[in-house]
C-alpha cells in the first residue's frame, strides 16, 4: 500500500487511491492509510478462514462500489476470492505474488524458492481468477537466491521488487496499456 500510496501521489500518475480495507482490524495498513488521509476501513471476512463468507462478500463488493474503483490491488490479502466477488469485478482484482508464477503458488513462496534451491526467483502481478495465484500474469520481476541467504533475507528482497513492480503494474493498467487475451496478457508498454 505505501509503494502504490507514493506512486499515487506523483503529480504523472495516472491513478488513485479510493479506499484501503483490510480484513484484519488492527492491521497496520489501516494506520499508515488514515494517516495518508485515505478512506480506511476494517471489513469483517465472515466466519471462514480461507475465503469470505456470502455476506461479507456482499459488503466487500458495496464497499468498493460506493468508492467507485476501477481496480481491485491486493496485498496481503489471504483469502480467497470467488464468484460473486470476481464477477463484479472483472479483470480488475490483480495481487501481488513473492515468486516468479506459476512456480511456487500459494504461501510462504520465498521459502519454497528457498527450499528447492532455484537460483533466481522474484515477484509477479496477476489478474486474480478463481484458482490460487493463476490468473494471467501481468508482470514480473527476478531477484537471485543468495547462497547466504535465510528467508527473512530473500523475502527482504523480494519485498523491494515488488515495491518497484506493483505500482509500475497498476499505472500501466489505468493507462489502458494492459489487455487479457485469454491467459495472456499483451502489454503496450515496459513493466
Amino acid at each position: 500500500m505505501e509503494a502504490l500510496a507514493d506512486a499515487a501521489a506523483r503529480p504523472d500518475s495516472p491513478f488513485e487511491i479510493a479506499i484501503v480495507i483490510s480484513d484484519v482490524a488492527e492491521a497496520l495498513i489501516l494506520e499508515r492509510a488514515r494517516g495518508r488521509g485515505f478512506r480506511a476501513e476494517y471489513l469483517a471476512p465472515g466466519v471462514f478462514r480461507t475465503k469470505l463468507d456470502e455476506t461479507a462478500e456482499q459488503i466487500y463488493i458495496g464497499r468498493l462500489r460506493e468508492a467507485n474503483v476501477d481496480l481491485v490491488a491486493l496485498a496481503g490479502f489471504m483469502r480467497i476470492l470467488k464468484g460473486e466477488f470476481l464477477r463484479a469485478f472483472p479483470h480488475q482484482v490483480i495481487n501481488i505474488h513473492p515468486a516468479l508464477l506459476p512456480s511456487f503458488p500459494g504461501l510462504e513462496a520465498w521459502k519454497q524458492a528457498l527450499d528447492y534451491g532455484v537460483k533466481v526467483t522474484g515477484c509477479t502481478v496477476h489478474f486474480v481468477d478463481q484458482g490460487v495465484d493463476t490468473g494471467p500474469i501481468i508482470g514480473q520481476r527476478t531477484v537471485p537466491v543468495l547462497d547466504q541467504d535465510s528467508p527473512q533475507t530473500l523475502h527482504a528482497r523480494i519485498q523491494e521488487a515488488e515495491r518497484i513492480l506493483y505500482p509500475e503494474a497498476v499505472g500501466a493498467i489505468a493507462r489502458g496499456k494492459v489487455k487479457v487475451q485469454g491467459r495472456r496478457c499483451v502489454i503496450t508498454q515496459d513493466l
